[in-house]
């Protein structure tokens, strides 16, 4: 799991948004809150991201049906397409 991670980032940017926009925009919060925020909300925007990694895993690395048939395909020429 990486903190520093682009996508870590920007999700950790999104969730802080308005404290952020409060404190450089309005300046209606203190700098130091919105920042503190912030990096709270990095490790918990990467543990996000790693958990839907690890969800979304296994969809890569199983090869799907029609896939696995186009290549049987490819190797015998013989072997009827697919319906569609």
């Amino acid at each position: 799991m990486s903190l520093i991670r682009p996508a870590a980032l920007g999700l950790a940017a999104l969730m802080t948004a308005p404290a952020l926009y409060r404190a450089f925009v309005t300046q209606t919060l203190d700098v130091q809150s919105a920042l503190a925020r912030f990096l709270i909300a990095v490790p918990i925007a990467a543990l996000m991201l790693a958990a839907l990694r690890t969800i979304t895993e296994s969809y890569r690395s199983r090869p799907r049906l029609f896939d696995a048939q186009l290549q049987a395909q490819s190797r015998n020429p013989e072997i009827p397409p697919p319906p569609s």
